[in-house]
């Protein structure tokens, strides 16, 4: 098992991560509800978010895990890239083939692939600051 040392993510890191999830999350979901899409439509692109932050989440994750030295399977790993490429794949064809102009379609892309980004970066800040937190209540019943 590898050790390595982490530092602790600064506050300004971790708000602006935060602050860029819900941003990306929020303005995706708006659009969504102030479209004119159908509902079948507006589902579609909200299982694509959701879809997609649980695999970009989940790939950070065995992706930080191999690196620690922590086992996961050649599969799972697989399966997760699998699951993000899928996720952006969906939303490019998607796209492609909705009826939106192009500005639209450019702020679904980019407010999603935000949201991408965020929660990667949220996930590693949770990460990060756990060891952190563990010393602080550990040295608080000492």
């Amino acid at each position: 098992m590898q050790q390595q040392t982490v530092q602790r993510p600064t506050g300004a890191f971790v708000g602006a991560s935060w602050t860029a999830l819900l941003v990306g999350g929020a303005t995706y979901l708006i659009g969504l509800w102030n479209s004119d899409m159908q509902l079948n439509e507006k589902g579609y692109y909200f299982t694509l978010l959701m879809y997609g932050l649980f695999a970009a989440v989940s790939l950070q994750k065995s992706v930080r895990d191999r690196l620690e030295g922590i086992p996961v399977t050649g599969i799972y790993f697989g399966l997760c890239w699998l699951s993000l490429g899928i996720c952006v794949a969906l939303l490019v064809i998607g796209l492609w083939n909705a009826k939106l102009v192009y500005s639209e379609k450019g702020f679904y892309a980019m407010s999603y692939l935000m949201s991408l980004f965020a929660a990667v970066a949220v996930q590693k800040n949770i990460r990060d600051l756990a060891p952190f937190k563990a010393q602080a209540t550990s040295g608080d019943e000492a």
